[in-house]
């Protein structure tokens, strides 16, 4: 009927049972007269796992041996689903991103992808084998293992698909879809039936788990129809693709992400080019920055505020303490905040939506620091602590009947 690639994740893997199951939908999938391409996650906490260990023996290790480590779990879950997949009585083989042509730059554990040559996998499916490929992983051009990162699944998935032609990409997690919040932590969270790329890309970029924002921005490129499903559940999903937009506003989701720091320059000379000199620094290092303020010049001076990653906060310290121009001036970093964002369509054209964030804020007492905006989410930064209270209190005020 056609060509799936379905992609399962640690948790749907994470045990026997577990894995017997992920088996059961693949074959089903198959017998139905699809053919099938399986992507797979490390089982669990096996990433976790592997990194202490890492950290037992040489917490200093370099990104080669670190990627040569971590990609051991995807090897284990491919086989043991594979030979689940035979137990049921089907046709599969189990390949290594590197058998299954994934070749990518040399960034090891953030590796990217350069192309997928998709002959063996083909080759596979022409045999009317179930194909279940290491997600995570690849290969560079000097032969060495790569790692796409965390979440590098989800791309592995996608990207597959992309190179195949594939008629759906599903992405199979321990959640039924995508919700207008997390359903965990706010009560009456809405599963959405369908989303635009631009709005799944913002809902992953700011802290929803649900699908790697990476994946996304490759679904839109490539015009990947992407289905986020359970795992546990026989039940309808959400389908991630371009949809026509509306003239009113919709909110999609309200999210929240807590790996967040703030650094601030205070008393910075006002000249040009001294936002260059710090951001072009930052960026010779791969380091993402995400919300920035700066104040107006007050004689000769100003402050520059802006937002990394935690896992980037003592790198982006280190590299402005050492540019020449900031010898002495005082740097401030703060990890105790989270980052609160609404995404939807028509946010830009509709201003009552930053006064209705702000008031659901102020109802509950909670102090904005930063505000970020654009055409389809508004962002704020306030205390880590306050964060839940803060996305119940958006989702009731935009979506109260959901």
């Amino acid at each position: 009927m056609g060509l799936i690639v379905q992609k399962f994740g640690g948790s749907s893997v994470a045990n026997a049972d577990r894995v017997n199951n992920v088996a059961s939908i693949v074959t089903d999938t198959y017998k139905a007269g699809n053919d099938v391409v399986v992507v797979v996650s490390a089982q669990g906490d096996t990433t976790d796992d592997l990194l202490k260990k890492a950290q037992e023996i040489n917490p200093g290790a370099s990104k080669r041996e670190m990627d040569m480590l971590l990609a051991a779990g995807e090897q284990i879950s491919i086989a043991l689903l594979a030979m689940a997949i035979e137990k049921v009585g089907c046709p599969v083989v189990s390949l290594l991103g590197w058998q299954a042509g994934f070749n990518t730059n040399s960034n090891h554990s953030t590796a990217r992808i350069k192309n997928i040559k998709t002959d063996r996998v083909k080759t596979a499916i022409d045999k009317h084998q179930i194909v279940v490929v290491a997600g995570f992983q690849g290969i560079n051009r000097y032969d060495d293992i790569t790692t796409l990162g965390r979440g590098g699944s989800d791309t592995s998935a996608v990207a597959l698909a992309a190179a195949l032609h594939a008629d759906r990409c599903q992405i199979f997690t321990d959640v039924e879809g995508v919700f207008t919040a997390d359903p965990r932590k706010v009560k009456n969270a809405k599963k959405l039936t369908e989303i635009t790329y631009d709005e799944m890309l913002e809902l992953a970029t700011l802290g929803a788990q649900v699908l790697n924002n990476r994946s996304v921005e490759m679904g839109k490129k490539y015009n990947v129809e992407i289905e986020v499903l359970s795992s546990l559940k026989r039940v309808s999903g959400t389908i991630v693709k371009e949809v026509a937009n509306m003239e009113k506003m919709l909110v999609r989701g309200v999210t929240k992400d807590t790996n967040v720091a703030r650094i601030s320059i205070i008393d910075l000379p006002d000249t040009p080019g001294i936002a260059f000199r710090i951001f072009s620094m930052l960026a010779a290092k791969n380091i993402n920055v995400d919300i920035i303020l700066q104040s107006v010049g007050r004689e000769g001076s100003k402050d520059i505020a802006f937002t990394v990653s935690k896992d980037c906060e003592e790198e982006a310290l280190a590299i402005i303490k050492g540019i020449a121009e900031l010898q002495g001036k005082k740097v401030i970093s703060d990890d105790e905040i989270a980052k609160v964002s609404v995404v939807g369509a028509g946010m830009e054209t509709h201003p009552g939506a930053a006064a209705m964030m702000f008031e659901a804020l102020y109802e509950q007492n909670i102090n904005i620091q930063m505000i970020s905006t654009s055409e389809i989410k508004i962002s704020v930064l306030i205390d880590k602590n306050e964060a839940d209270k803060a996305v119940t209190a958006i989702h009731d005020k935009f979506i109260p009947n959901a």
